[in-house]
């Protein structure tokens, strides 16, 4: 079957589906391959290779259930007006780093000082739609 450049043929057993309905459907299984396929790499989850039903059980749950805090974070953000996909949110999520500062003080001791630094401006919009702290863990000081 020939098509026009920049047309998308989806095909499928699905007869009952209208179009719109087919579509939606293939647009959410693409973003959860994609969330999958993400989490399983930043969570150490990929690849697996599990000899027991209980492992795999256990892989598939935590994917899982990472999976819907993905998705519950997105809707939140969905109702505040930001609509971001997965890559763009994590993106933005990954510039935020907590930070420990050593000071040796005049009786000799070390003050450590561990805070997170400042959010970008897109981050703090995040933070703000989600009603989180803008310096997540506060500030920790100890003295050794």
């Amino acid at each position: 079957m020939l098509t026009d450049p920049g047309v998308y043929c989806l095909r499928s057993n699905e007869t009952t589906w209208d179009e719109e309905r087919l579509w939606r459907t293939y647009m959410m299984l693409t973003d959860l391959e994609a969330v999958f396929r993400s989490l399983k790499s930043e969570l150490g989850l990929r690849p697996v290779y599990h000899s027991k039903e209980a492992r795999s059980d256990g892989h598939l749950f935590i994917t899982v259930l990472a999976y819907q805090c993905v998705q519950l974070i997105r809707r939140r953000l969905k109702e505040k007006g930001i609509h971001l996909g997965w890559r763009n949110l994590r993106d933005i999520l990954s510039v935020q780093q907590r930070v420990t500062a050593r000071f040796t003080q005049r009786d000799g001791r070390t003050l450590h000082v561990r805070k997170a630094t400042q959010p970008e401006p897109n981050l703090r919009a995040i933070y703000d739609a989600l009603g989180l702290d803008h310096l997540p863990g506060g500030t920790k000081k100890r003295v050794d």
